[in-house]
């Protein structure tokens, strides 16, 4: 119930309140309420309006205790709402709210990302941590600052108007992907949260490609989820049933890549749904995917894409022209980077080589999933 109702029950408590920091111990309040409640006296008819009620209440019982807040004496003239019988159409959807005003121009954009993963999405600081390949504490501090400068700065809670709102839709998308990714390694709420939170923008900006083309690549990717996982082990794509693809969702995915390029659409996103559209055909035409991928390295410069884009060459040109790209790349704290050198020595018959790289690899991996599909490979090599 926290996965699914927390981003909800926090984006209508900031709107109500203004205060990121009150709102999320109010929300927190909630839960360990609901905990040691639903247990005994059963769950309520709508989870998500008690969860929010019960917040507002208690956010302001904390104010009337709290006379040095003048600043919020407004919300003191508030009826105390009754817990347990609240329609859920009382409390707004404002979630949408809560993506652009972490998404504000004020914040950096890794604080951007964190602040909206960490309120919208659930994720806890680790996670953030590990999602920016950067320490906890490091992590920590940088959502508190990008609290305060909200605060400071007087942010708005609001989507911006229309003649600013294409400049604020980078960062906005690269949150919504960003939680999308969070929830593909399994937390199937967040993926689901993540293209509910798309298709909202996509109707709000229907004439924005780059729109369209996240949704798709969203949609394309989540067709695979019941392939991907088998026993709780991660299925690689070349092992994966595609008998268990969603083929509705594939064709929804490249009817909306379809509407991206109509619109002259040619931005990272729109290229990625490009790609996955093509692994989903079999079979893959690897050579156009490797052009691609060399295409998204152009418009991102990131390294992280040009590992791809050496899986995709190693396939089309064979794992030696694979493995010289892999090498010239500086990601010695990717376990990926690791895990596919791996991969590519153990086709070039490197074995004690490719040994050394999975076990880098293993140093570095988090997910637990991921971490057996390594020690498999691992068992598999042969002297």
């Amino acid at each position: 119930m926290f996965r699914e109702e927390w981003g909800r029950v926090l984006a209508n408590l900031i709107g109500f309140l203004g205060d990121f920091d009150l709102a999320e111990e109010a929300a927190q309040e909630a839960f360990a309420i609901a905990a040691e409640r639903w247990p005994r006296d059963g769950e309520p008819r709508n989870p998500g309006a008690w969860l929010t009620t019960t917040a507002r209440n208690r956010a302001i019982n904390r104010l009337n205790r709290d006379r040095t807040l003048l600043r919020k004496t407004r919300l003191l003239e508030v009826p105390d709402a009754v817990e347990d019988t609240m329609d859920e159409a009382t409390f707004p959807d404002e979630r949408l709210e809560l993506v652009f005003t972490c998404c504000h121009p004020a914040l950096s954009t890794d604080a951007q990302v964190a602040l909206t993963l960490r309120t919208l999405g659930g994720l806890d600081t680790g996670e953030i941590a590990r999602a920016f390949l950067v320490p906890e504490p490091t992590m920590a501090q940088r959502l508190v600052r990008a609290k305060r400068k909200i605060a400071a700065a007087g942010i708005p809670f609001r989507v911006p108007p229309d003649d600013v709102l294409p400049d604020r839709l980078t960062a906005v998308l690269a949150v919504v992907y960003l939680i999308f990714n969070a929830g593909y390694g399994g937390r199937n709420e967040l993926a689901g949260e993540a293209l509910r939170l798309g298709t909202a923008l996509a109707e709000l900006m229907p004439d924005e490609p780059e729109v369209h083309g996240v949704v798709a690549l969203m949609l394309l990717h989540d067709a695979r989820r019941d392939a991907r996982f088998e026993g709780g082990d991660v299925v690689l794509l070349e092992d994966q049933d595609s008998s268990r693809w969603d083929r509705e969702q594939i064709a929804a995915g490249r009817a909306l890549l379809d509407r991206a390029l109509a619109l002259r659409g040619r931005g990272p996103y729109v290229v990625q749904a490009a790609i996955a559209s093509l692994h989903a055909d079999e079979p893959r035409d690897w050579h156009e995917i490797a052009a691609l991928y060399g295409e998204l390295s152009r418009l991102t410069g990131s390294a992280v894409v040009e590992l791809s884009r050496a899986v995709a060459v190693a396939e089309a040109q064979g794992p030696e022209a694979g493995l010289a790209i892999v090498d010239g790349l500086e990601l010695g704290d990717y376990h990926y980077l690791h895990a596919t050198r791996g991969e590519l020595l153990r086709r070039l018959g490197r074995v004690d080589d490719a040994r050394a790289a999975y076990g880098q690899a293993l140093e570095l991996v988090h997910d637990d999933a991921e971490r057996r599909l390594l020690v498999r490979r691992l068992a598999e090599l042969t002297t």
